[in-house]
This record gives structure tokens, C-alpha cells and sequence, in this order.
């Protein structure tokens, strides 16, 4: 399992059960289950970045969101 820390949240990736070879992520706040992944992904590299990109979502402001 992997695990970055970007206080106050932390990105986990670790082996889905099933299907067997995929991967998944749970994003944690202070420890606090925010987010999971709703799929599975084929590499641990490409569950990190999924996870990164929900991260930004998170910290994203809605001004920001409505300007794109």
C-alpha cells in the first residue's frame, strides 16, 4: 500500500481484491474517510493520480470551478 501525505489529507492506494491486479484509493482528512475511488485502475501510478486529481478538486474554491 501506498500512502502521500498532503496535510490535512492522505492519499492511500493499495491491490483491489477484486478484480485481481487493479488498484484503488481512499483519500483521508485528519484520518476521516472523505473519498473513495468507484473504480478500478490499472496501475498504481494511474490510482495515484486519480487520487491527486480529487484531491485538487477538494481544494479547488467554486470561483475557481465556474471560471473554466
Amino acid at each position: 500500500m501506498t500512502e502521500t501525505n498532503l496535510h490535512p489529507f492522505t492519499i492511500e492506494v493499495a491491490p483491489l481484491t477484486s478484480p485481481k491486479g487493479k488498484f484503488g484509493w481512499a483519500i483521508r482528512r485528519n484520518g476521516k474517510l472523505l473519498e473513495r475511488s468507484d473504480r478500478p485502475h490499472d496501475s498504481e501510478d494511474k490510482a495515484h493520480s486519480s487520487a491527486l486529481s480529487a484531491v485538487e478538486r477538494a481544494f479547488r474554491s467554486p470561483a475557481d470551478a465556474r471560471r473554466r
